[in-house]
């Protein structure tokens, strides 16, 4: 799913660093290891009978996982198993199905329906007209360096700012998410299916960059992970940053006030733990918006395919799962002691410390082609050298110092303590709110995987000098 959603971090290999790199008669080139290897060093998948069984069941569950959580919340008080028990201590014929289906499921709203296409619409104007640094993503396996407009914080601005005084006003309620949760549900379900297949027409039909398209020979699969690399309108209208970034991560913290808001009406003060979490959401997607230009070199930007994992992920479970706890709160507001507020603040900005301070040794890296000092000492990395399809030999970095010498991805420990710190504003009453962190685990530890993977393919014999260099993959001397 999309979904980092939220934003990856998977920029160690790619992105990181140092010279070590030696040359013998008896190596192999890397023009012999790209001609033994696979044509294109991109997405390298075996599809089987299971994959594509697995990939047509995603695209199935997914969405009604999501509305299980929607009905968890709307009539249980955000228990998982209220509903469960339900079932199976009512009758279970099938007459009583069909009635606790239509009573519990979210229904078409014409009024949520226009509130999310203007929502769209007037994303699209922001992206595509206000005024914006020009920011380039990594390289393609195709060869190609793609630009890309960077005005995401502006974009975030000129939303809340609007969003407050249209509420001021009187033009919407501050709660116009949540009144409206149901409704937009539905009609995000139906853009997210919608954008999935059109994005497969268009690989098939117009592809911007034909040559960095991928075909697994499973229509199921190629609908899924997707077949183009960068599908775009004109030159710089990029269905991945567009999506995941403007809709998405815009409405993030727009959905935890409106939530905030339904606290408030409902009992009459937003409780601290609320605030709290508004604070850490809050936190993560103004660092997002802020380090924008660094985010076209992630692993969403730089090697996902656009398929239904990103059109739908991004339309539905980026907005929907990723702020369960907004949610949660509504419907069991709670007080946190101090003592108990003090440790997840500081356990979520530790995290964001982290995280930050990991992705800043990166950057000064590449920034300075690895001609710079970590932790006081000189970087050490590993240059390399891998081919495009393009023909042409290209060169990289791997860092192996500071904390990228600690682990190949010491950024998800960031990543996985602010997840946590924004779960544990919800208390211990119920499981639901600490979906987030449980999905973010499994996901890092299978990006890492997809990483791992990836990257020996690009960098051969570099790659193993970077795993003798750095062993560890997450925690040092536990992963």
């Amino acid at each position: 799913m999309a979904v980092d959603r939220r934003p990856t971090k998977s920029m160690a290999p790619d992105q990181a660093a140092s010279s070590m790199t030696s040359s013998s008669s008896n190596q192999t080139t890397p023009k012999q290891q790209f001609q033994s290897g696979p044509k294109v060093w991109g997405r390298n998948k075996d599809v089987g009978t299971g994959t594509v069984i697995g990939s047509f069941l995603m695209m199935l569950c997914t969405p009604l996982l999501v509305i299980y959580f929607y009905i968890a919340c709307n009539s249980y008080q955000c228990s998982l198993s209220a509903p469960l028990f339900e079932w199976f201590n009512n009758d279970l014929s099938l007459t009583h199905l069909i009635d606790w289906t239509i009573r519990e499921l979210p229904v078409f709203s014409m009024h949520a329906a226009k509130i999310y296409i203007i929502w769209l619409l007037f994303q699209a104007v922001l992206y595509t007209f206000l005024p914006a640094t020009i920011g380039y993503g990594q390289q393609t396996p195709a060869g190609y360096t793609l630009p890309y407009k960077v005005n995401g914080l502006l974009a975030w601005v000129v939303s809340h700012v609007l969003y407050f005084v249209g509420g001021y006003l009187g033009l919407w309620s501050l709660a116009i998410a949540h009144d409206n949760w149901g409704g937009l549900l539905v009609i995000a379900n139906l853009y997210g299916y919608f954008l999935t297949f059109f994005s497969y027409f268009k690989a098939l039909v117009f592809p911007s960059h034909p040559e960095d398209r991928k075909f697994s020979g499973s229509i199921i699969y190629d609908i899924v992970l997707g077949v183009e690399f960068n599908p775009r309108f004109g030159k710089y209208f990029d269905f991945k940053l567009f999506h995941n970034g403007r809709p998405g991560i815009v409405a993030w913290t727009l959905i935890d006030m409106s939530f905030a808001a339904a606290q408030y009406q409902q009992v009459g003060y937003i409780t601290n733990s609320m605030i709290l979490l508004n604070i850490l959401h809050a936190t993560y997607v103004l660092d997002f918006f802020y380090n924008e230009d660094w985010y076209l070199r992630t692993i969403d930007i730089a090697h996902d395919h656009f398929g239904f994992m990103l059109a739908w992920g991004d339309s539905v479970w980026l907005p929907f799962m990723y702020t369960l706890q907004s949610h949660y709160l509504v419907r069991n507001p709670i007080d946190l002691s101090m003592p108990y507020f003090l440790a997840v603040l500081v356990i979520g900005l530790s995290g964001y410390v982290i995280f930050r301070s990991v992705n800043h040794q990166k950057d000064i890296v590449r920034r300075t082609n690895g001609k710079c000092q970590i932790w006081g000492k000189p970087a050490k990395v590993i240059r390399t050298e891998f081919l495009c399809s393009d023909g042409k030999t290209h060169h990289s970095l791997l860092l192996c110092s500071g904390f990228w010498g600690l682990s190949r991805h010491f950024n998800y420990v960031g990543d996985l303590l602010i997840s946590s710190a924004m779960c544990l504003t919800c208390g211990f009453g119920h499981l639901l709110p600490y979906f987030y962190i449980i999905f973010m685990t499994i996901l890092l530890l299978h990006r890492i995987e997809r990483d791992h993977s990836r990257c020996r393919g690009k960098y051969g014999k570099y790659w193993e000098m970077y795993e003798k260099e750095v062993p560890w993959k997450l925690c040092p001397y536990i992963y």
